[in-house]
């Protein structure tokens, strides 16, 4: 009935591994009851071989965390791992894809006691090509002299060259956590080293003034045409630098009605930047001819362009835009751009009413069996099922939360189902006590029937763990106080 997953680096949904690598709850209530072998295997494949479709959304740490100490995994394999030669190869993003979850990982054991975890951090922020994640995890975990005791190996990084210096002061300035750099600014034990970065940080303050006089961007009193001529320069450039939102907010200070008649004219020009940002400008003005001239461009065989004009009619609210979409979502197939049905489909989702759960259901059924279940297109359809309350969606979000990779997605389904599956509670809903989403715990805490044992354990568990969020610790209590309704 569905397209499955097409991500060949994750396995099944059905197996233990594929179950880790997504970070279900039965990811770790089935690797409790599994040999103790299978398991380890299992969560050293995820800890080493980052799942994730995208690190910077997700989350898995610390649920590979909390696993790791279940059962009492060891460190050996982490750090064999970072110390590996493979790591002096690369830098960069490819380093943070390698070795980011592992670092974060210890990070996590770190905060819960183990000394072993900080150690490691230690050594890999003095030797490591990703050495700055290690950094930023021991910045909110480690005590100020073991700070310390890395600045001289760090700066060390850094040779006393103006190539070395800059590269230390975009190092700084770019910390996630600043608290290292403060100590070592600030450490009477070397103030050779405090200097040098007082004078590296000075340096950068005085680098950004400069950009700042020789900006070559928009200027108070630039006309509509020389926006529009800086959009599409941008474009022009290799490689292209896309300018067309900034356009368009600059457009918005600087147009009037005068100048309807140029936009217009751009909106339907040749000049594909210069297009695509008044278009984004009329589509936020709520211009009368918007709505056609989106229709147009949708179908224009630029790439740039008709991405622009979908963009530009998602961000929309009017009751126009929204009679436009029930327009475009109910028009027979292959007469419409797919990319405009399925914006239009989106729109209702998000501001339709009840009078459209058909069409958003269809476009959710449509997506799935053609794209899988971990299209980004599904997101704002299943919240849609969700707040128009779909009850015959349930099957396909059970497909969905069952098969896609991604956690995020999985959370919102879950959500979907709370309100339109009788059984969630019963059924999905306790194993989403042990999620590797926070938003998804604290949903589950909410939800979860406490006619199942593990759901009280887990609960009392959850409210002394000292690294859960503040939201899941708020849910669990409002469920364990007495006055609680479920």
């Amino acid at each position: 009935m569905f397209v499955d997953s097409v991500d060949s680096d994750i396995a099944p949904s059905g197996t233990l591994l594929g179950l880790l690598q997504r970070g279900r709850g039965d990811g770790t209530l089935h690797a409790l009851a599994a040999p103790r072998a299978e398991a380890l295997a299992a969560l050293r494949q995820c800890v080493l071989h980052d799942p994730r479709r995208d690190w910077q959304i997700e989350h898995r740490s610390l649920y590979y965390a909390r696993l790791h100490m279940e059962l009492d995994a060891g460190l050996g394999d982490i750090e064999k791992h970072l110390f590996h030669p493979d790591d002096q190869l690369g830098g960069g993003a490819d380093a943070e894809e390698r070795t980011g979850l592992a670092l974060s990982v210890l990070g996590h054991l770190a905060s819960y006691g183990d000394t072993g975890a900080l150690r490691l951090l230690r050594r890999y922020a003095t030797s490591g090509s990703n050495w700055q994640w290690a950094l930023d995890e021991l910045a909110v975990r480690d005590e100020d002299a073991g700070l310390r005791s890395l600045g001289p190996a760090v700066l060390a990084r850094f040779p006393r060259t103006p190539e070395g210096d800059a590269g230390l002061a975009a190092a700084a300035r770019d910390a996630f956590e600043p608290r290292p750099w403060r100590l070592w600014a600030e450490d009477p034990a070397h103030p050779d080293q405090a200097d040098r970065l007082r004078r590296v940080s000075e340096c950068t303050s005085f680098d950004r003034w400069q950009r700042q006089l020789h900006n070559a961007g928009p200027r108070p009193g630039w006309s509509v045409r020389e926006i529009l001529d800086w959009a599409q320069d941008g474009e022009d450039q290799h490689p292209p630098q896309p300018r067309e939102a900034a356009a368009a907010r600059c457009l918005s200070a600087v147009a009037g009605p005068e100048d309807r008649a140029e936009l217009l004219a751009a909106a339907r020009g040749p000049h594909e930047a210069a297009r695509a940002a008044a278009l984004r400008h009329l589509a936020e003005r709520g211009d009368a001819d918007a709505l056609d001239l989106i229709e147009l461009a949708a179908a224009d065989p630029a790439e740039p362009v008709a991405r622009a004009a979908l963009t530009s009619f998602a961000r929309m609210r009017s009751t126009a835009a929204i009679v436009r979409a029930r327009q475009w979502s109910a028009a027979p197939d292959g007469t419409l751009p797919d990319g405009l049905v399925a914006v239009a489909a989106e729109m209702l989702a998000c501001c339709g009413g009840r009078a459209d759960a058909g069409a958003v259901l269809a476009a959710l059924r449509r997506t799935v069996r053609r794209h899988g279940p971990d299209s980004d297109a599904l997101r704002p359809l299943v919240d849609g099922v969700g707040r128009l309350g779909i009850g015959c969606a349930a099957p396909v979000l059970r497909h969905v939360y069952r098969e896609t990779g991604s956690a995020q997605l999985r959370g919102r389904a879950a959500a979907a189902l709370a309100v339109t599956d009788p059984s969630f509670a019963a059924g999905f809903a306790v194993e989403c006590l042990w999620d590797c989403e926070e938003t998804t715990r604290e949903l589950a805490a909410q939800y979860a029937a406490t006619g199942d044992e593990r759901v009280v354990e887990r609960l009392r568990r959850l409210a002394v763990d000292p690294a859960e969020e503040e939201g899941v610790q708020s849910a669990v209590r409002g469920r364990l106080s007495p006055d609680a309704g479920r």
